[in-house]
């Protein structure tokens, strides 16, 4: 007899957009590598922006980013669908539109060709909904599965919407509710109720292209944009403040958390890259007195195709969540931009 097939989040190491390296191993690793200055690169790593941006022509530029991480569900055919979400992503939270995609693969001999069928059959199926090919793409042997992709995208280089270019007054907009690392982390240790495995996965799977094109509408003031990740919302809304060298403030009972989750991490179901979060963005972040770590760790919470934050003039806050209520899109004011010492307070 056959010994049963593992689960695939059983031989992920991290799962998801917890996988990523630190903010703080990365700014070690690239210190003094050096980077050519380019006059038609716009957007580089300088700012730890959601993708790069390269003129072409004076109407035209290219946005290109990858994103790729290990199994954070069990279903294969659900896991493409969330890797390729999650690479697109990052082209919608810089204002562009997505032309083409390319695979990339890790995948371990042992396991059935089928699986990996299943996992790209689940990423075509989103890269279909977004209206995009995929062109081709590069496969390795690895014994920790991966999956992702490098997208390319187009903008004007007058329409680019960074994560550096907020103002003080300036309204923070979340687009989906965050506890998505718990969840998955309760999952695999078979902690999750079906409710929970049901809402996250369809809200892991969900694209940000209709919240993008809202923001990219150009029917209101976006002074920046970026989506909420790995780094969780506390990195994330670090490098949204010091990108614009202003202080953000999120207001705690205004911040949409996934059901169960905050039960989940009192019992300490938290990820190591959700852990690893919290001891970084604590250098720069200020807590009321006496919150539990248990609401910190849900803060810092590394997410896997997160919402979209934006950064919204308080003249068009409603403006702007009217237009995605009539997209059928849920939105949060969360918290807003301020002049003072660049970081992040937790009010």
């Amino acid at each position: 007899m056959n010994a049963p097939l593992p689960r695939l989040t059983q031989l992920s190491n991290c799962a998801g957009c917890a996988a990523k390296l630190r903010p703080d191993v990365l700014h070690e690793v690239l210190a003094g590598i050096s980077n050519t200055k380019v006059k038609n690169a716009l957007v580089g790593f300088e700012t730890s922006d959601d993708a790069a941006v390269y003129k072409l022509k004076p109407d035209l530029a290219v946005v290109e980013t990858v994103d790729f991480f290990p199994p954070v569900l069990d279903d294969p055919f659900a896991y493409g669908q969330i890797a390729a979400a999650n690479a697109m992503s990052d082209i919608w939270a810089m204002g562009g539109t997505a032309i083409f995609a390319l695979n990339i693969v890790a995948f371990p001999k042992e396991l059935p060709i089928e699986i990996l069928h299943e996992i790209l059959a689940g990423g075509a199926s989103k890269a279909k909904e977004a209206g995009i090919p995929i062109l081709g793409g590069h496969s390795v042997q690895s014994p920790e599965p991966k999956y992702g992709m490098a997208v390319t995208g187009v903008i004007h280089p007058k329409k680019i919407l960074t994560n550096a270019g907020g103002k003080p007054g300036d309204v923070l907009i979340l687009t989906k509710p965050i506890g998505t690392g718990i969840a998955t982390t309760a999952l695999k240790r078979g902690l999750a109720s079906k409710e929970l495995v049901k809402r996250v996965t369809k809200q892991m799977a969900t694209l940000n292209k209709t919240a993008g094109e809202v923001f990219a509408s150009g029917k209101f003031k976006v002074n920046a944009l970026t989506d909420v990740t790995g780094f969780g919302l506390l990195g994330h809304g670090l490098e949204l403040a010091r990108g614009a060298k202003l202080r953000a403030v999120i207001e705690l009972e205004n911040v949409p958390l996934l059901p169960e989750i905050a039960n989940l991490s009192e019992q300490g179901v938290v990820p190591g890259g959700t852990k690893t979060n919290l001891e970084h963005a604590s250098k720069g972040v200020v807590f009321p007195d006496g919150l539990p770590d248990a609401i910190k760790h849900v803060l810092a919470d590394a997410q896997t195709n997160g919402g979209l934050l934006a950064a919204v003039p308080s003249k068009d806050a409603a403006k702007a969540l009217r237009l995605l209520a009539a997209k059928k899109l849920d939105a949060w004011p969360i918290g807003w931009l301020e002049k003072g010492r660049p970081g992040l307070t937790v009010a």
